[in-house]
């Protein structure tokens, strides 16, 4: 059997219980990767999600419930990991949340949250991520940004903040190890069929008195030329390609997955 390009690695996703996150995970697993999984939910199912991960794809999995709004919980979750399997060799800082509200009517606390969940998590699971990468001289590191870390849209001003900040801080990452093997990237994706997008879709429905289908179009349309939702399997592909020898030289890009939303 041919030798899957990641066996030997770990990878540990944050928010990766559902979504986007569970998604990359299962394609970073599918080439062999040991998977830390981290996010919230049903502690059955999630020790359910981590046994099938394990026997579908022959892989070792642990699950942390780090709090990302907590640092020293992020710290514990990074020793435990890199204590367990030796080292977190790609790390995908996928966790976000989201409120929507006018700059002047923003909740103090709801945007304190967005920024520590969405970009400030990030910066902490990084830097005690490198240390190891350095010593290993290799490493991948993946920032699920948005297509509003490049472009941004109304009442969003927290989550649209903290993406482009994730922007800035991939684009410092890359740089302060460009002569090494660890590469950082972020990928911005368009619209993707998620829980939380689910909950958007139902509540204009109800609200417009439309169909779920009319619902889903109308959102789509108002942002994604395509008129189709990206998939936790094409962000998959693309994080797999993104921990390649193919992208070794791919360095501090912001990837708009995003049915040609940034293109317009």
């Amino acid at each position: 059997m041919q030798t899957r390009q990641l066996t030997g690695k770990t990878a540990l996703v944050t928010g990766s219980t559902s979504g986007i996150g569970l998604g990359i995970a299962q394609a970073l697993a599918a080439e062999g990767a040991n998977i830390v999984f981290n996010g919230f939910g049903d502690a059955a199912q999630i020790a359910d999600l981590q046994k099938q991960t394990a026997a579908q794809f022959g892989v070792k999995t642990a699950y942390f419930g780090a709090d990302m709004t907590k640092p020293e919980q992020i710290e514990q979750m990074m020793k435990d990991a890199i204590s367990q399997f030796g080292s977190v060799d790609i790390l995908v800082n996928n966790a976000g949340i989201q409120h929507v509200a006018t700059i002047e009517d923003f909740p103090v606390e709801r945007w304190d949250a967005v920024i520590a969940i969405n970009l400030t998590s990030a910066f902490h699971t990084t830097r005690l991520a490198l240390p190891v990468m350095q010593q290993k001289n290799w490493g991948r590191i993946i920032n699920i940004a948005s297509a509003h870390g490049l472009v941004a849209s109304i009442g969003k001003s927290a989550y649209v903040a903290s993406k482009h900040g994730i922007v800035g801080l991939t684009k410092v990452t890359a740089l302060e190890n460009a002569q090494t093997g660890i590469t950082c990237n972020a990928i911005c994706p368009g619209w993707v069929l998620t829980p939380l997008v689910q909950k958007q879709v139902d509540a204009r429905a109800a609200a417009n008195k439309i169909s779920i289908d009319q619902a889903k179009r109308e959102l789509l349309l108002e942002k994604q030329p395509s008129g189709e939702f990206v998939t936790p399997e094409q962000l998959g592909a693309l994080a797999v390609f993104m921990c390649s020898d193919a992208a070794a030289q791919v360095r501090g890009v912001a990837w708009n997955m995003d049915g040609g939303w940034v293109a317009q």
